[in-house]
């Protein structure tokens, strides 16, 4: 039973483990669109104050250039933080079923322990029993 113990505690830290990594992949993704929103708002609000809203003139903002440039590398950064959140989804699903299993099967041992138990005191308490019936108590 002590490695059974110990193979459960190991799959709920893999699991809690797994829970973690997800979580902080969302915090990530979550970060990176609020600072794509925010240069978003910087963008259009460079634009609006030189009053150039076309790229490619020759007198568009530099700063509004290097934003739009950080912007869509925070959008790629989002998108693969988005793949590896759904391989680890997918791992932590696959961590949640293998936990299930080893608990499933200790859950199961354990209730066939109860009833040899339960079977054994059964027997005992039959032997007393027949032990009053014989001796009239």
């Amino acid at each position: 039973m002590k490695s059974r113990d110990s193979l459960i505690r190991l799959k709920r830290f893999q699991v809690d483990e797994k829970r973690r990594q997800v979580t902080q992949l969302e915090m990530m993704i979550a970060d990176f669109s609020r600072m794509i929103a925010d240069l978003d708002d910087q963008i259009v609000g460079e634009q609006n104050r030189v009053g150039i809203h076309d790229i490619t003139h020759f007198a568009y903002p530099t700063f509004a250039k290097a934003a739009i440039q950080r912007r869509d590398n925070l959008k790629v950064s989002v998108k693969d933080l988005e793949d590896k959140l759904a391989d680890a989804r997918d791992a932590l699903g696959l961590a949640v079923e293998e936990l299930k299993k080893v608990e499933l099967i200790e859950e199961r041992d354990q209730a066939r322990e109860r009833a040899e138990r339960d079977q054994v005191e059964q027997e005992d308490l039959d032997e007393v029993a027949a032990r009053r019936h014989v001796y009239g108590r």
